[in-house]
């Protein structure tokens, strides 16, 4: 317990999957949290389920107002802002032939865009709180060819060029802010059982312990290496990118 305490974290994408298991360890490790999400309902059940420590802002991490509004409601609300984990993501199940133009530039903005203006506006908020660490959610999918997930992919590796980018900025400015890619295989949330053709079936359960070669994780799993790079545990963790795959990369 309090790995985080005294920090407090923005999450994008958090009222479900991999956001939904971010805010809630790391409201339980003593953060602060702010979770973010279109899913109004479900975000606010989230925070009301986690308590005072935690406060729903809707946010389309698309529109750069929206996250304009949703630093300075976590500002005013918590005073600061140590942490951004930026989890938002969809999959289009389309191969480069199949994918259209509008179904890739929508990828590209939540994937892409909303990364991009995330760490754009978490960065001064973060300088003037004293530091923090910017987590972007990329995938497996920006090292391994993933034709059927071919928008997805695209964004993805984005997302990991981008963080080395944003590292080095911080850096050259003399920001204490690290930015590190997190990069989960296949992990059962609600987004893979629609990729994956169960979206109307009870998510598999994964138990504790050791997991055979070709299975999935679960949502803790990432859940726990984000408060690892939340945390200032992992003070020396700059510009990488951690693979979460269970060898997938490797086989």
């Amino acid at each position: 317990m309090g790995r985080v305490s005294g920090k407090v974290a923005i999450i994008t994408g958090g009222a479900s999957g991999l956001g939904k298991a971010d805010a809630e360890l790391l409201a339980a490790e003593g953060a602060k949290v702010v979770i973010t999400d279109i899913n109004d309902a479900q975000g606010k059940a989230l925070a009301e389920d986690i308590g005072e420590s935690a406060l729903y802002v809707h946010l389309d991490v698309t529109q750069e107002d929206d996250w304009k509004a949703a630093i300075q409601k976590t500002l005013d609300h918590f005073g600061r802002l140590d942490v951004l984990v930026n989890n938002a993501g969809i999959v289009i199940l389309a191969d480069p032939e199949e994918t259209t133009l509008e179904q890739f530039r929508l990828a590209n903005s939540i994937m892409t865009e909303g990364v991009f203006l995330g760490c754009k506006y978490a960065i001064p908020a973060m300088a003037a709180s004293g530091g923090g660490s910017i987590i972007n959610m990329s995938s497996v999918a920006s090292h391994l060819g993933f034709s059927i997930f071919f928008a997805y992919s695209a964004a993805k590796g984005a997302v990991r060029s981008m963080t080395k980018s944003v590292a080095l900025h911080c850096q050259e400015k003399g920001y204490d802010i690290r930015c590190n890619s997190v990069h989960p295989g296949s992990i059962e949330t609600p987004m893979v059982q629609f990729a994956t053709g169960r979206a109307d079936e009870e998510p598999a359960v994964i138990p504790d312990g050791k997991l055979p070669i070709d299975s999935a994780g679960a949502a803790k799993d990432v859940a726990y290496m984000v408060v690892y790079l939340a945390s200032d545990e992992s003070r020396f963790m700059n510009g990488a990118e951690i693979m979460l795959d269970n060898g997938l990369i490797i086989q």
